[in-house]
């Protein structure tokens, strides 16, 4: 067993004691005597100020946020049918076929039905076409002589209510055609060459061979009065 000399073991318990001194010396904020002088800094010192809070940034990786309102589709617009080229819309029709015109037609004057100092004459318009058409309302007529001239004035309407006349080939719509005998009223008188007769809503006009005698033309009792039409060729 080797012994140490007492000298030499005195000598590395004092190093050793001086070592753990300065360690303790290091490690403190003396004042010279071994205590702690740590003390608060003052109110309001910037070097004791708790760090702001950050307000985290949006991410990067997350689109922005667009300002522009979002797009809504706009309805499509109600489909239409346009109509084919060259294509025109037809004329309504009245019941009973369409309108009977002057060229379809046939004029005649029936026989004379007196009474009472009255002439009574049928005006009678026949369909002379190979389709079924319709009268409705007054004819025209006017009494003319041999060069064409008008004798006296247009006829009177006498009051009534119009009917829808269908005339079939060969059928027939007429008309009253009414005025005082002129020898007993009085009138001035004129024996016509021929009557003019205008179909209803017609402008050309059928002229037919006048036997009836004279007619008033002029003067006292001088009108000559005509009816609507209505379904044969008279009473």
């Amino acid at each position: 067993m080797v012994h140490t000399p007492r000298s030499a073991r005195r000598g590395a318990l004092l190093v050793s004691t001086a070592a753990v001194l300065g360690l303790l010396a290091g490690c403190g904020n003396g004042n010279g005597n071994g205590e702690d002088v740590r003390s608060d800094p003052p109110a309001g010192s910037a070097g004791t100020a708790a760090p702001a809070r950050e307000t985290p940034s949006p991410s990067a990786s997350a689109p922005a946020a667009s300002s522009a309102p979002a797009r809504t589709a706009s309805p499509a617009p109600p489909r239409t049918t346009a109509p084919s080229a060259g294509t025109t819309a037809a004329p309504a029709t009245p019941a009973g076929g369409p309108r009977c015109h002057t060229s379809e037609l046939r004029a005649s004057v029936g026989r004379n039905d007196p009474g009472a100092g009255q002439e009574n004459f049928p005006l009678v318009l026949t369909n002379a076409s190979g389709r079924t058409c319709t009268l409705r309302g007054y004819p025209g007529a006017a009494f003319v002589d041999a060069s064409g001239g008008q004798l006296g004035a247009d006829p009177r309407r006498t009051p009534g209510t119009p009917v829808t006349v269908t005339v079939r080939p060969g059928q027939s719509a007429w008309a009253g055609l009414t005025f005082s005998n002129p020898q007993v009223s009085g009138a001035r008188s004129a024996t016509p060459a021929g009557l003019l007769v205008t179909p209803p809503d017609e402008r050309d006009a059928l002229r037919v061979a006048w036997s009836g005698g004279p007619v008033p033309v002029s003067g006292t009792a001088s009108s000559v009065r005509l009816t609507a039409l209505s379904p044969g060729t008279g009473p």
